[in-house]
């Protein structure tokens, strides 16, 4: 074995390109320790004696669950209860107050381990109450989403989760779970979790008022970032409203989006949208 833990070059360009087809993300060469790390326990546990022998086994084609474990073990996931506090004020003080019909359908495309998804939740349960809005949070990875379903994190997650929000939306561990909390049963119930390549044609999600798009369209090249747009974009209502990260930009992707602000654009209601499906367009 030759490399950082053994991690060939040979093998770690078949793993970025594995990556890259399953994920559309390109893996750079600064990431391989962290690749090689993050993938030594999968080396341990199937008894392979080395990556190139993992590589091997990634290329059957009956191993999709190895290949979507590889997907999910490389998949980055920082989050922390609302995270960039500037967009949920705005969403509240600004946003709501335009979208009359009820319910208000949300998207959070990159719900990762669920603080995002149930941060809106408080938020529109706050403003909107029962039967006022619908919220669908996905991603690619299904070990997040797991996570992000049983709604328990630790404590240190919630520096900017308002107080009223923890005492109303959540429960605080104790006896085994002491340093936890858990979101509230009737929250996580409204909150519809599911896996989503968004590389894929999202069609069959249906159309939305808003769309969370933070902090995931980084990881992507230009090519690949204009076809995750205009395949999310399919999805958003005339009217509707697009958020992505502070530190993203839609510079160089054609669309009839308004930027409002730097990081929330805006569907004029005129715009004609069009809903073919971009399946297979690279």
């Amino acid at each position: 074995m030759s490399g950082i833990y053994g991690l060939s070059d040979s093998a770690y360009r078949q793993i970025r390109e594995a990556f890259r087809r399953a994920s559309g993300i390109d893996m750079p060469e600064s990431k391989r320790q962290l690749v090689a790390g993050r993938l030594y326990c999968r080396l341990k546990a199937l008894g392979l004696p080395d990556y190139d022998a993992y590589v091997a086994l990634l290329q059957q084609p009956e191993q999709a669950v190895e290949r979507q474990c590889m997907v999910d073990l490389l998949t980055t996931n920082e989050t922390y209860f609302f995270r960039e506090p500037e967009h949920f004020r705005y969403l509240a003080a600004q946003i709501l107050p335009t979208l009359r019909q009820r319910p208000v359908r949300v998207w959070c495309a990159a719900a990762s381990t669920g603080e995002e998804p149930y941060s809106l939740a408080m938020l529109l349960q706050d403003k909107l109450g029962d039967g006022g809005w619908s919220l669908l949070a996905s991603d690619l990875s299904t070990r997040v989403l797991e996570r992000a379903s049983q709604g328990l994190y630790p404590l240190q997650r919630l520096e900017l989760l308002p107080p009223e929000y923890l005492k109303r939306f959540c429960l605080r561990g104790t006896g085994d779970y002491e340093g936890q909390l858990l979101i509230r049963r009737e929250l996580r119930e409204r909150v519809r979790f599911c896996q989503h390549n968004l590389l894929d044609s999202a069609a069959d999600l249906g159309q939305f008022d808003i769309i969370f798009l933070r902090n995931v369209l980084i990881y992507f090249n230009g090519a690949t970032r204009q076809q995750v747009i205009q395949r999310v974009l399919r999805q958003l209502r005339p009217g509707g409203w697009l958020i992505i990260g502070h530190s993203e930009s839609l510079q160089g992707v054609p669309s009839d989006l308004q930027l409002v602000r730097p990081s929330i654009y805006r569907l004029p209601a005129s715009a004609a949208v069009v809903r073919t499906d971009l399946r297979g367009v690279a």
